[in-house]
């Protein structure tokens, strides 16, 4: 009997654990998946632990319970060194892992274009870290600004549904909180979104990206378009017409790139902004044995956007066509369903898409059925996960004894 193909995956965000998942199932595989944290979550609410109007609580799944489910072994840690001759990795911990394949889920981060001071003074959610020391110094920036009977201006870049939903989620963070309100809100929050485009939510239909600018200036908030950011310092953004917009609470929610990781794999095909290129296989051009799914690879045919719909799809992929490569055989290529899109603004109404003209929501029930189907394909994830009876069980609770914002009021 011949020895177990060694697999080694490294990332575990939507994609990754769904390829772990389903690969720690084979018998001829010996699976084991890299993460830097501890924890599962789902990356497109990221926006909702940085407003801490999600808790960590039953939606952040530690990676010892999936590994001993799926069968596979989890590895903390992060990659530093990337050997494809001798077909190991070694992480920071100093830990060396050999593979015989490899599947890069490394995911993405926000793209700073090299604008000077971006770096050094705003604050990014590209993981979970960073969600939580954001929602540390907004919470921290509520209770002084209150204190000192002053205004709180916040300063978000990056119309997409990122910046969007997050803007959005932190006036409800304000809205649910105990001793807080709609009203301290009006008079505390002095916010703005600042995009470079001509519309926010540009993968939108037009439609809904001025529906949604309303639905954002209806909560006090200044949408600011054509405003290309050149600068930043610890008082707020400088834009390029010369304007110098005030923000003492500055995020970065522009741009996509891959993570930096991807470097460590020399010798492969990259995009320019980090993605590996993959064949229609999901296999690196130039080596078979390496695949890459999600927001760090790229199949320059028929290019996806970064999402976690494409992510997921890879993933699951992943776990029937690498069984195949093993066996000696050419998996089918990967194709791609568009479902759509959804974005929700908090409790304050939400649009979906289903292709690039037709779009639903807002309006009716504030969008109630973009919003449901937002919050249902996270509770889809979470019950491939979990099982369908523990994911029905903790939204029953959540929704039934929602957790209020912890803001000090």
């Amino acid at each position: 009997m011949s020895a177990a193909a060694r697999v080694l995956v490294l990332g575990g965000g939507v994609g990754g654990l769904e390829a772990a998942a389903a690969l720690g199932r084979h018998q001829n595989i010996s699976l084991t998946l890299v993460d830097r944290s501890p924890v599962h979550y789902w990356k497109p609410a990221l926006h909702e632990f940085a407003a801490g109007t999600m808790q960590h609580q039953g939606n952040c799944i530690p990676f010892t319970e999936t590994a001993a489910k799926f069968g596979f072994t989890f590895v903390q840690g992060s990659p530093t060194t990337v050997n494809r001759d001798n077909k190991t990795v070694t992480l920071d911990t100093g830990a060396t892992l050999p593979y015989d394949y490899l599947v890069v889920a490394l995911g993405s981060r926000a793209n700073d274009f090299g604008i000077p001071g971006i770096v050094d003074h705003c604050m990014f959610i590209d993981n979970l870290n960073d969600a939580d020391t954001l929602f540390a110094t907004f919470r921290e920036a509520v209770q002084k600004a209150r204190t000192a009977g002053e205004k709180l201006s916040i300063g978000i870049v990056g119309g997409g549904a990122t910046g969007v939903q997050l803007i959005a989620e932190l006036c409800k963070s304000i809205d649910e909180a105990r001793g807080l309100g709609p009203s301290v809100r009006k008079s505390l929050l002095n916010a703005v979104l600042i995009e470079t485009g001509p519309r926010i939510l540009p993968a939108f239909p037009e439609a809904v990206s001025s529906a949604a600018a309303r639905q954002l200036e209806n909560l006090g908030i200044a949408v600011r378009t054509e405003a290309m950011v050149v600068g930043a310092d610890e008082t707020g953004f400088s834009l390029k017409s010369g304007e110098h917009i005030p923000a003492s609470l500055r995020v970065w929610a522009a741009g996509v790139r891959a993570s930096d990781a991807t470097s460590l794999l020399e010798g492969l095909e990259r995009g320019r902004s980090g993605q590996l290129g993959v064949t229609t296989t999901l296999q690196t051009t130039q080596d078979p044995t390496v695949f890459a799914i999600g927001d760090c690879s790229r199949i320059d045919a028929a290019p996806i956007a970064p999402t976690a719909q494409a992510a997921r799809q890879q993933g699951q992929y992943i776990g029937r066509a690498l069984p195949e490569v093993i066996a000696g055989k050419t998996p089918a290529p990967f194709a791609y369903n568009d479902r759509g899109a959804v974005v929700a603004l908090g409790d304050y109404n939400g649009w979906g898409m289903l292709d690039a003209k037709r779009s639903f929501g807002g309006g009716l029930l504030s969008g109630l059925a973009a919003r449901l189907i937002h919050e249902g394909l996270y509770r889809q994830h979470l019950a491939g996960i979990l099982g369908i009876a523990p994911t029905a069980c903790s939204t029953l609770r959540e929704h039934l004894s929602p957790v209020k914002p912890d803001l000090g009021g």
